[in-house]
């Protein structure tokens, strides 16, 4: 396996350097890659997790956030028997996007040109062959629309919030001395 022509950001960690092919590659900051990861010509962004057994050919685009499953692979041409289609000049063909915070799941099968929006969810096992919508959850082969996952990072969001600001109240009395932080059971 190698590593040739990669442009890191800070702090990227790759679980056993032996293990994977990274090839003319970008990846972004804080982002973890596992072994037997292969990533041809490609843009990784930050804060990413690449699970192991995972192939993500030329022309994907992965944004901050994203997490991407174990077995995972994107696929290279639209017609894989005739490449003269495929290949237009020096196009290698449709980009593949994957957008902030979207998830993976494993053994999914995602085909080129496709977008996976924000915060969607793809689940174990589907086939990609359309753009996913953000927050959409999507599953089966091919994947179709499941339901969305925009109800959950909003709860998760108000429950940040709300322990934030309990955090904030907390250390405010703190200062002014009237009570203690109260202890766990």
């Amino acid at each position: 396996m190698s590593i040739i022509d990669v442009k890191q950001g800070e702090n990227v960690v790759i679980s056993d350097p032996h293990l994977v092919c990274l090839n003319g590659c970008t990846i972004g900051s804080d982002t973890v890659i596992q072994p037997f990861v292969s990533i041809d010509k490609s843009t990784v962004g930050a804060r990413c997790v690449i699970s192991h057994h995972t192939f993500i050919c030329d022309g994907v685009v992965i944004e901050d956030d994203v997490y991407i499953g174990t077995g995972v692979v994107f696929t290279k041409t639209l017609f894989p028997r005739r490449p003269e289609i495929t290949r237009i000049g020096n196009d290698l063909g449709p980009v593949t996007v994957v957008r902030k915070g979207a998830s993976i799941g494993s053994n999914a099968t995602i085909l080129c040109g496709v977008v996976v929006g924000a915060g969607a969810f793809v689940a174990a096992g589907a086939v990609v062959t359309k753009d996913v919508p953000g927050n959409w959850l999507v599953a089966g082969v091919p994947a179709r629309f499941m339901g969305y996952v925009q109800l959950r990072q909003r709860r998760r969001a108000a429950y940040l919030k709300a322990r934030s600001l309990l955090k904030m109240e907390i250390s405010a009395v703190n200062r002014v001395g009237s009570i203690t932080k109260p202890k766990r059971l």
